[in-house]
């Protein structure tokens, strides 16, 4: 695998053998999924925020389900949000964040219906039991011809702002609509915001070429670590697998090696939506959906030890 020569980094990488079933899928067959998870650790408790879809005609994503867990493994339901609570034909992945008062924030996917168009609305409440779709407020709308979905969101501070990774699709052109990249953008409140550059795009020719969707961030030493998902083609799409991008801003990215960092030996190879929670003692927490030899999709989850052999396997994305 190619990578960058004078990059020198610890990455963990899943290891889909190794993982555990937090959410089944809910029902057997290709376009039964859980999963685009967002998974925070507030207070010593993760909380996960994931969508459960059925197949196109039979409801797609029709709901955001909120969940805590003690050990990272299992879950119990605060808060469960349908489709039809947010007017939309669809949900997809959102994003949990905790504000620097304390307060909860739950960001939407929503499509808008009868369209190629995604939004981004945003919920806000004292706890995650507390979400009412009623109180919902649209932060992210590109127009008729830009769907924005599937953000990325890390909470701002006094003196830093709110940053958010979302994935664009240009929808004026429906055989073009597929084909997604992250773009940048900050806010000073988390609600209104300032779209910024591309951040990350596909690679003509390569396994992601058709696309570069930033999925989680983290930080390894004074540079930043995307897990992104990526695919070559529309007959990919929803069967997208793991990529690792790095960068020295958080802006502007690129992509590792010739080939996916991790996938699912199972059906389609799909690996996508990875949530990473670093945990105090330097290890991760990973979530994401896997793919199984039916075509249904898992929610799974694994932890990785700082020094685990699939931490180690970082070197991999080094050599040449």
């Amino acid at each position: 695998m190619t990578a960058l020569p004078d990059t020198d980094y610890d990455i963990p990488l899943p290891d889909p053998q190794a993982a555990v079933v937090a959410v089944q899928a809910p029902g057997a067959g290709a376009g039964h999924w859980a999963g685009a998870p967002s998974a925070v650790l507030h207070d010593g408790v993760i909380w996960l925020a994931y969508r459960l879809r059925a197949p196109i005609g039979a409801g797609r994503g029709y709901a955001v389900v909120v969940a805590r867990s003690d050990d990272g493994v299992a879950f119990e339901t605060v808060a469960t949000i349908e489709r039809c609570d947010m007017d939309t034909d669809s949900l997809e992945r959102p994003a949990l964040a905790v504000t620097p008062d304390g307060r909860w924030r739950l960001y939407l996917s929503c499509a808008t219906p009868g369209t190629l168009h995604w939004a981004v609305d945003v919920l806000e409440a004292p706890e995650p039991a507390a979400f009412d779709p009623a109180q919902r407020q649209r932060v992210l709308d590109g127009g008729p011809a830009v769907a924005y979905k599937d953000p990325v969101v890390l909470p701002g501070s006094a003196t830093e702002p709110w940053a958010m990774w979302v994935c664009r699709h240009d929808v004026a052109d429906s055989s073009e609509a597929d084909a997604m990249r992250s773009c940048y953008a900050t806010s000073r409140d988390g609600l209104h915001w300032e779209m910024g550059a591309v951040a990350l795009a596909g690679r003509p020719g390569q396994w992601d070429s058709r696309g570069a969707r930033i999925t989680s961030v983290t930080a390894s030493g004074e540079r930043l670590v995307a897990y992104y998902d990526g695919r070559a083609s529309f007959a990919e799409n929803w069967e997208e697998r793991t990529g690792i991008a790095v960068g020295r801003f958080p802006d502007a990215f690129t992509a590792l090696g010739d080939g996916p960092a991790a996938s699912s030996p199972w059906g389609s190879g799909a690996l996508r939506y990875l949530s990473v929670v670093v945990v105090p003692a330097g290890g991760v927490h990973f979530y994401y959906e896997l793919s199984r030899p039916d075509g249904s999709h898992d929610l799974c989850t694994e932890y990785v030890a700082a020094s685990s052999p699939q931490a180690e396997r970082g070197g991999a994305l080094r050599s040449a």
